[in-house]
């Protein structure tokens, strides 16, 4: 049930990537053809089903769909029950506080899933994603801090973590924009630094910036070794944040047991 539930919020993150990332209505117009401009029917926008009935083209004028629509909206169903298998949520009753925090981890998920792919395709992390997620990542964090405390509705040490972890990450971010003019880093980027700080926290977001930096350096060598591109061409770190962000937030107990363990002690065992 959360696997359809999934492709169906994908197919409409695929709406948010398209035209949030060109600053477009995501209401008008009415799902089209990029090619024809024929409006297309509701049987044409069933998620992946449509995609491979049609064949991968267009019902009217036969030019190829991208391979993005049904690629999202398979990634947006399987993520959606990783969130629910990371919360642990089918050994435990389905409470208001399970409930919330399923709503938001599929919210966050769905709002990085944007973030990957508009500024991969377009080069730009949309506003109306990042702000929006800063608000709901503020309240939740309030809300499910005090409800597992037993408090009443306040700030708690966890949210003053989050807001240091957010802070830290957004200057740091914004030391590297400042000092490389805006070269080496977008301000997209440095908003984004701000959101996953709040999400995480510290530790937390150490390792999804040492995961970004490291994926990231490493994709831009192959693509220099590859393509030939030049070390000053502008390569999207969006999509590295992403990544990094995705891999904590599953696999977290196991990177910090195996890996991020023995690399921040390193320090400490060295002759």
């Amino acid at each position: 049930m959360l696997f359809v539930i999934g492709l169906v919020v994908g197919s409409f993150v695929n709406v948010l990537i398209d035209r949030l990332g060109v600053d477009k209505s995501i209401v008008f117009p009415a799902s089209h053809c990029d090619r024809c401009k024929k409006r297309l029917l509701w049987y044409d926008l069933i998620p992946v089903v449509s995609f491979i009935l049609l064949g991968g083209r267009c019902r009217f004028c036969r030019s190829p769909i991208s391979w993005q629509y049904p690629l999202v909206e398979l990634i947006t169903g399987i993520l959606f029950i990783f969130v629910f298998f990371e919360l642990g949520i089918g050994n435990q009753e389905l409470g208001i506080i399970n409930f919330v925090s399923l709503l938001y981890q599929f919210f966050l998920v769905s709002s990085l899933i944007v973030v990957f792919f508009a500024d991969l395709k377009y080069g730009i992390i949309p506003d109306k994603i990042t702000y929006p997620a800063i608000a709901v990542s503020v309240v939740y964090l309030v809300f499910s801090n005090s409800s597992t405390s037993g408090e009443s509705l306040r700030a708690t040490p966890e949210v003053f973590n989050a807001l240091f972890a957010a802070a830290g990450a957004f200057l740091f971010f914004l030391a590297i924009f400042l000092l490389t003019r805006g070269r080496g880093m977008g301000f997209g980027d440095v908003k984004l630094s701000f959101l996953l700080g709040l999400v995480f926290g510290f530790p937390k977001i150490v390792a999804v910036l040492y995961i970004a930096f490291l994926t990231g350096a490493g994709f831009s060598i192959i693509l220099m070794l590859l393509l030939k591109k030049k070390p000053k061409d502008a390569i999207a770190f969006g999509p590295f944040l992403v990544l990094g962000a995705l891999t904590v937030l599953f696999f977290w107990d196991f990177l910090y047991s195996t890996v991020l363990i023995n690399i921040w002690f390193l320090p400490a065992v060295l002759p």
